[in-house]
């Protein structure tokens, strides 16, 4: 199998992976433990899987590809534009997201997610949760959707708007879980953002924190929301 072959087959195997932990991975626990109840251990577990799709894609790359995790080497900044990135893209995500999810929501009239609502409450006041959930997001997420597939789509297609464009489309995919077209939208706008910014500044890094940062801030505002008044939404 070609080197292309192999690309081809890591993103397929990837994508698979990941969309199964998040649609199956509740499933399978309430299978073997017998109850249907969303617990933080079993959030806690699920997120787990998540790791462990990380680490057999990096698997893939060395034993399979025989090549390097990323295929883009992590170019050098100063602290001053570490700060200016991180601040820039939370703000245009930020901005961008609640725009397009306040459209969304006035042209489909749907709620927020069901799915959400039901997780926020096993969040509240768990702060070890909600940071390792945030960690477990910015860095899975960025390094496989960001650092392993977007170079490797480029590199199948030789076009650098395919690797941007069909790695958000697979993000905002994996986001589809959660049930509304919101939750499509939204990722989708901040993937194609991150992807540009990756293509053009190559720091895999300033994308991990910023991916943290944003889903900290957002799940800690919800941490002090009313779940009945947000559900009313």
């Amino acid at each position: 199998m070609s080197l292309n072959g192999k690309h081809s087959l890591g993103i397929l195997l990837t994508f698979v992976l990941l969309a199964s932990a998040m649609l199956y991975i509740f499933p399978f626990i309430n299978t073997i433990t017998g109850t249907t109840a969303v617990t933080a251990e079993k959030f806690f577990y699920s997120r787990i899987t998540i790791w462990l799709v990380l680490a057999i894609t990096f698997l893939y790359s060395f034993f399979i590809e025989k090549d390097t995790f990323l295929l883009w080497k992590d170019k050098k900044y100063s602290i001053g534009f570490y700060v200016k990135a991180i601040i820039s893209l939370y703000l245009i995500c930020a901005i961008g997201g609640s725009f397009l999810n306040l459209l969304i929501k006035h042209i489909t009239h749907e709620k927020t997610s069901a799915i959400i609502i039901r997780l926020l409450s096993i969040f509240k006041n768990n702060y070890l949760l909600i940071i390792f959930t945030c960690l477990t997001a910015g860095v899975i997420e960025e390094l496989l959707m960001r650092g392993y597939m977007q170079p490797r789509l480029e590199k199948i297609y030789q076009n650098q708007y395919f690797g941007i464009i069909i790695s958000a489309i697979l993000f905002g995919i994996l986001h589809s879980t959660y049930g509304t077209v919101g939750q499509v939208v939204g990722p989708l706008f901040i993937g194609i953002v991150f992807a540009m910014f990756y293509k053009l500044y190559s720091n895999i890094k300033i994308l991990i924190i910023c991916h943290f940062m944003y889903d900290f801030i957002s799940l800690m505002v919800m941490n002090f929301i009313n779940i009945k008044h947000l559900s009313a939404f």
